[in-house]
């Protein structure tokens, strides 16, 4: 059993391409010994988004503070906030946004150990 929380958890910005001010946290992962999913929290800034992007294993959101909007393959916006859940399938192409002028947009985002 492994017990933590956010604030024990170290923050790391995500400088990939496409990514406009955005923090990962990861509170649980295969390194504390999961056998499947891995826990990552993502905190966007104002303004700030993950890239537009796809991959070939589905993850599960759930926000936890804020609103913002998912982007789907057609580009088209769907509003999302605190208490809304998520989920990309397989290759489903997807953007996250923080609608926000002033409050942080934060999801926590289970996926795959292994792609972690």
């Amino acid at each position: 059993m492994k017990i933590t929380s956010l604030d024990q958890t170290s923050k790391t910005i995500m400088g990939m391409e496409g990514v406009k001010d955005v923090f990962k946290q990861v509170p649980l992962s295969k390194e504390d010994g999961a056998p499947n999913f891995v826990f990552r929290v993502f905190s966007v800034e104002p303004g700030g988004h993950t890239p537009y992007h796809q991959h070939p294993f589905e993850h599960l959101n759930y926000v936890i503070e804020g609103k913002g909007a998912v982007i789907s393959e057609n580009q088209e916006e769907h509003p999302i906030k605190k208490g809304d859940f998520a989920l990309m399938l397989p290759n489903e192409i997807h953007q996250y946004k923080n609608k926000s002028e002033k409050d942080q947009f934060v999801m926590i985002c289970a996926v795959p150990k292994e792609y972690e």
